[in-house]
């Protein structure tokens, strides 16, 4: 940072939206842009000479898309960068989101004018994102052998220190880790049969990762809000399809889950479950604000399932979910939180920790095997 600045590089090839950026950047003075490029090498070479602290980068431009820039950017001169979409057609999202796996924090809607619906938002959005994913450490990518390949699992990008509050010490005898060795030889006698994800800021990647470790015949169904910009969904659904192996579908209402298959909450939508095990989908309000909110998913199937439900509370901004996780905990339900060094934002899961929410505490390339294990029958689990 510069003087106590945040600096930031844009790199968008439309003239007037690099001018509205601008200006929206430079109307808070704790942002200093340091360039603004309209292609993607010249943001890769921006990056090498002028190293920002945060790239907001668009998907479609000349010589280098966002993907590939992002791609070069992470494997040679690592920066925190935010992927900024105008648009929700789903191949374009499907984009946004293999940069995400390529190494971008975040992807968030582009504000287009003002005056524009929503406009004042969007824009509240953008520069509150990129406050906050500019803290956030991100480590070096390998060079791939087929550039357009993608990783199960990808690298994590690590939170610095004032990013969240620790957590260090707050589980002093945390549960043992499910799927590893346990002394004492005891094991959950509860069998899940239906697993509630909740996820925000950097729940994309995660999802991305745990779906990817589980496998076809995997026993139970699994319910998800993501917080994600209105319209981005389908796409979503399409890049989980093409990457994690896990079918994964947009919920409809009135739907039976079926085993082994990921269903998302709808934009505008609270997800839950009715006592035939059937999904509803309502607009009633949460106290959150949040449409769909994870707070409604974990309540709904605390009261369907309780010791049943399996709760899962990945990366994210705000507290979405944390009081609820740990009301599912005390009805007798495992509970699983993101640790801080997997999480992009410790947020959520952050917040349901500090409250003994989390039965347990996990990185996220052991979320799925975790899961695997307590899902498992107990005869299946061995001894």
């Amino acid at each position: 940072m510069t003087a106590g600045k945040i600096d930031v590089l844009v790199a968008e090839d439309s003239t007037v939206v690099r001018m509205m950026l601008l200006h929206l950047l430079e109307s808070d003075p704790q942002f200093r842009v340091i360039g603004a490029v309209g292609d993607g090498q010249a943001a890769l070479d921006l990056v090498r000479s002028n190293k920002p602290d945060v790239v907001l980068m668009d998907i479609h431009m000349p010589c280098l898309n966002g993907f590939e820039a992002t791609r070069r950017i992470m494997e040679t001169d690592p920066v925190p960068i935010v992927i900024c979409s105008a648009t929700a057609n789903p191949k374009d999202v499907v984009v946004a989101f293999q940069a995400m796996e390529a190494g971008a924090v975040a992807c968030i809607e582009k504000p287009l004018a003002w005056g524009k619906r929503d406009f004042d938002a969007l824009a509240a959005n953008l520069l509150e994102t990129l406050k906050l994913m500019s803290e956030v450490k991100v480590v070096r990518r390998s060079v791939r052998t087929r550039p357009d390949s993608l990783s199960a699992s990808p690298p994590v990008n690590r939170p610095k220190a004032p990013a969240e509050p620790s957590t260090v010490g707050i589980l002093r005898n945390p549960a043992p880790v499910p799927g590893t060795s346990n002394p004492s030889g005891a094991s959950s006698a509860t069998v899940a049969r239906m697993i509630g994800i909740g996820a925000s800021t950097g729940g994309p990647q995660a999802l991305q990762a745990i779906l990817a470790g589980l496998p076809k015949d995997f026993p139970v169904p699994l319910l998800i809000v993501q917080h994600i910009a209105a319209g981005f969904l389908p796409g979503l659904a399409e890049w989980l399809n093409q990457t994690a192996g896990t079918q994964v579908h947009i919920a409809t209402q009135g739907t039976l889950p079926s085993p082994g298959h990921a269903y998302l909450a709808p934009d505008g939508l609270q997800m839950g479950i009715d006592a035939a095990g059937k999904i509803t989908l309502t607009r009633e309000p949460d106290a959150s604000r949040l449409q769909p909110a994870v707070s409604h998913l974990f309540r709904a199937l605390a009261d369907r399932f309780g010791t049943g439900a399996l709760g899962v509370l990945l990366s994210g901004m705000g507290q979405d979910g944390a009081k609820e996780l740990k009301t599912m905990k005390d009805l007798g339900a495992i509970t699983i939180a993101q640790d801080q060094e997997s999480s992009v934002v410790h947020g959520m899961p952050g917040a349901a920790i500090e409250l003994g929410g989390a039965t347990h505490v996990l990185p996220v390339e052991k979320i799925a095997s975790a899961l695997i294990n307590l899902t498992a029958r107990p005869a299946e689990k061995g001894s």
